[in-house]
């Protein structure tokens, strides 16, 4: 069985498991959870503050995913002329 398909049904299992069983499988993996977890730097929490603050008061300019995607294929496709 491939990882994807191991991820999805543990994903599925987790969320229907009872309480007795989330907390042995966190106990078995707790260590490796706390030793993989990523604290960003502050220049880059600042940096993220900061554009969140501009979406939500209104003058950064937001595209949608469709939009980006568009111009990313336009992008890719003049850099292949």
């Amino acid at each position: 069985m491939d990882t994807a398909k191991i991820r999805q049904q543990l994903h599925n299992y987790l969320e229907v498991a009872d309480d007795k069983k989330i907390n042995a499988l966190y106990t078995i993996i707790e260590r490796e959870i706390h030793d993989t977890e990523f604290e960003y730097p502050d220049g880059l929490k600042n940096e993220l503050d900061k554009r969140n603050a501009e979406y939500k008061n209104g003058p950064a300019k937001m595209v949608t995913s469709s939009q980006s995607k568009k111009r990313i294929e336009k992008i890719l496709k003049d850099g292949k002329a």
